[in-house]
């Protein structure tokens, strides 16, 4: 039981945002507003969204891709961060799970994850 007070005043955060409809094992390009002293600037961060988790104001979902030297890099974004400038889904993955943490075990194509066709 969540105070009405707070509920109506994340339902207004909530709604000015707008996120694209996707899920664990999809494909994403998280545009991220970074800010150097004065200047600020976006960087895309790419790779397999691995977990989703939260609601309202504090959900947040985890990226998970591999950087230089085949070293893997996740990062976790509140979805409704200020510092997201915008999510793109690339593709859409064909998983049985909402968390994919095997992946980090997983080396090389067997990392892959199968396109979801569209009917």
């Amino acid at each position: 039981m969540r105070n009405k007070y707070i509920e109506s005043f994340e339902k207004a955060q909530v709604a000015d945002k707008n996120i694209p409809d996707f899920r664990a094992g999809d494909t994403l390009r998280v545009a991220v507003l970074i800010k150097e002293g004065d200047k600020q600037r976006i960087q895309n961060f790419e790779g397999i969204c691995i977990a989703r988790r939260g609601e309202g104001t504090g959900e947040t979902f985890m990226v998970r891709k591999i950087g230089a030297n085949s070293v893997g890099v996740e990062r976790i974004f509140p979805i409704y961060s200020d510092s997201i400038e915008n999510i793109t889904v690339l593709r859409k993955g064909r998983v049985r799970r909402s968390k994919l943490f095997y992946l980090r075990g997983l080396r090389g194509k067997a990392a892959r994850i199968k396109e979801l066709k569209k009917k």
